[in-house]
């Protein structure tokens, strides 16, 4: 079940729509009065949290949540109008576990929903994916390497998921630009090829199994290396 706190009933019956047509449950609450008032009855798989509400904020309605043990680890994410880095960095300072700002695509929301309920299942259903000797756990944050285990930063780690999940899939620039770093295409940006290259360095012999595609963007070779 999920839960969705978002005062405006145009944005909160669509997002409650799309989700029930999209294989997940779902309760949409106007105001955070009814929505703690239905928490204290069952608690959802997940949060999508508005900003700008009536009766308090959506940063104070994240940090009772943070606050309470039965709801600590309960995953949250922000939806809001509010798209600037410094709002962006509040709200996942504050504990949110990811972040969209207003306008938002469906399609694009759902794949944040579905990502945040992967990395919340127990690690006893907690998914691998592997591809020659390179195994990768989103939802333990492990990357194995011909056997050893690699630190990556957290877009790094991203990165690669988002490749291995798909392998044999290109994904464009402008794809990986906008669903890793949230960025509009530019084709100028260094950005995603710089995290490539250290991508490759980090994961060594199997760094090659991340292939190029000129004019178009990268991909996990099938097979692996």
């Amino acid at each position: 079940m999920i839960y969705i706190l978002e005062d405006d009933s145009s944005i909160r019956e669509l997002v409650v729509y799309t989700l029930a047509h999209s294989g997940h449950e779902a309760m949409g609450f106007e105001v955070p009065s009814q929505f703690w008032a239905q928490l204290e009855k069952a608690l959802p798989d997940l949060v999508l949290l508005d900003v700008m509400l009536p009766e308090e904020d959506g940063i104070e309605v994240l940090k009772k949540l943070r606050a309470a043990p039965a709801t600590h680890r309960l995953p949250v994410l922000m939806l809001t109008a509010k798209g600037s880095e410094y709002d962006r960095v509040l709200g996942l300072d504050s504990g949110a576990d990811d972040y969209v700002p207003k306008p938002f695509g469906m399609m694009e929301l759902i794949a944040r929903v579905n990502a945040l309920l992967r990395r919340a299942k127990p690690e006893s259903e907690a998914e691998e994916y592997q591809v020659g000797g390179l195994t990768v756990c989103p939802a333990r944050h492990r990357v194995m390497a011909d056997g050893h285990e690699v630190t990556l930063t957290h877009k790094e780690f991203e990165l690669l998921c988002l490749l291995i999940q798909a392998p044999g899939i290109v994904f464009t620039r402008e794809q990986l630009l906008r669903d890793i770093w949230g960025y509009t295409f530019d084709a100028e940006s260094r950005t995603l090829d710089v995290h490539v290259r250290t991508l490759r360095q980090k994961l060594g012999g199997c760094g090659s199994c991340i292939e190029t595609v000129r004019g178009s963007g990268y991909r996990i070779r099938e097979g692996g290396p």
